[in-house]
């Protein structure tokens, strides 16, 4: 959550009448997390909100389903050898890769608009756009994104994404919720002056008002199930809202990265934090100072975490043989860190130029048949 917004027509109190100019009535709707105790925002709707019909639900990405077990291995997935047949709506185009009950992450190729409105009853999306650009539309308000944007869509709000142009998506599915890490934020919630990011970086929804898209189908997931509504109007019909739940998006090149005279923890990058695991963005950046710095990443035993990485621009000086699209996936229990002869030679380097997304996660993931579609087998005998 990011602070409190009020846009378009609401009442003056909580749970009193509000009227539109012809008198009517506006029929409140309270969405909530964590159920009455955490934050919420108030809309205000035209028409009652919780008009709904069953139907069949004919749209919506398959859930995620382990593989027999493997051996514990440092692991390379090229994702970009999956763009063959992988398009379509969004909906129905998400790839799950790697998932645990925290987390599911996955990519999507998508080329058409979403034909149905989403509402997701399991999990927060966060979504990096590595590729193209376009249009969230919610009952909120409309975001507008781009390549290098991450994209926040709150647990249970009405949505569709208009993609426009290529596009290439690495997602998480997030049933903990997504926050901003809490050593980023002063007492009262506001974002600390050090932090590595101001409220001034998120892209906020535009309000314009009611939208009738002519679209009456509603899909819905929960517990992995997608379930199927019609309604007789359109759902866009928010006259106004206040509150901190909604939707944003995050250029990834606005986080400020940290520099220090000695290599950093990944833990400086954090830039969203959700139940058991860090996300973090490696961005451009100047490297270490002091005179004697290898800034190459240390070698280092992860006993307690996964460790995920999108590589999505640059020049990777880590690792040998990844490129643009790849994700590597290093398990707890096993030392990892750079392919032989890079932590030696990034002794001088002055500045990286890497783009990537790392999670660490604190429960072990697992991969999904896709993922082993495009596994590098020679990636672990790599680092001999």
């Amino acid at each position: 959550m990011l602070d409190r917004m009020q846009v378009g027509d609401v009442a003056k109190k909580h749970h009193i009448q509000l009227r539109g100019s012809d008198g009517e009535l506006r029929f409140e709707e309270c969405f909530t997390r964590d159920g009455f105790d955490g934050p919420y925002t108030i809309l205000y709707h035209q028409r009652r909100p919780h008009v709904h019909r069953l139907a069949p639900a004919k749209h919506g990405w398959a859930a995620p389903v382990a593989v027999p077990e493997r051996a514990l291995a440092k692991r390379h997935y090229k994702t970009f050898e999956l763009v063959s047949g992988t398009g379509g709506a969004q909906i129905d185009a998400r790839v799950p890769l790697m998932f645990n009950p925290d987390l599911i992450a996955g990519v999507a190729f998508p080329t058409a608009p979403d034909p149905v409105y989403i509402a997701d009853g399991d999990a927060d999306q966060l979504i990096y756009i590595h590729r193209g650009g376009g249009l969230l539309r919610t009952l909120l308000g409309d975001i507008t994104f781009a390549q290098g944007d991450y994209v926040f869509v709150p647990r249970g709000l009405l949505h569709r994404f208009v993609p426009t142009g290529d596009q290439y998506w690495f997602w998480f599915s997030l049933t903990g919720g997504v926050h901003l890490p809490k050593q980023w934020r002063n007492e009262v919630g506001q974002l600390r002056m050090d932090a590595p990011y101001s409220h001034r970086d998120f892209k906020r929804p535009a309000f314009t008002g009611p939208v009738d898209e002519n679209i009456r189908e509603l899909v819905v997931r929960r517990a992995g199930i997608w379930h199927g509504f019609t309604m007789e109007t359109s759902p866009l019909d928010v006259v106004g809202w206040d509150g901190t739940v909604y939707p944003w998006a995050f250029p990834i090149l606005n986080f400020q990265p940290r520099v220090s005279s000695i290599h950093l923890p990944p833990t400086w990058h954090g830039t969203f934090a959700a139940r058991n695991l860090l996300i973090c963005s490696f961005v451009p950046r100047l490297v270490d100072f002091h005179p004697e710095a290898i800034p190459c990443p240390y070698p280092h035993s992860n006993t307690h975490c996964d460790e995920i990485i999108f590589y999505a621009d640059g020049n990777f000086t880590s690792r040998k043989g990844v490129q643009a699209g790849s994700i590597s996936h290093h398990p707890m229990g096993v030392p990892h860190g750079p392919h032989p002869g890079s932590y030696e030679k990034s002794i001088g380097a002055t500045r990286t130029d890497e783009i990537a997304v790392m999670v660490d996660t604190f429960l072990p993931l697992s991969p999904t048949a896709a993922a082993l579609d495009v596994e590098d087998a020679e990636y672990q005998d790599s680092f001999l």
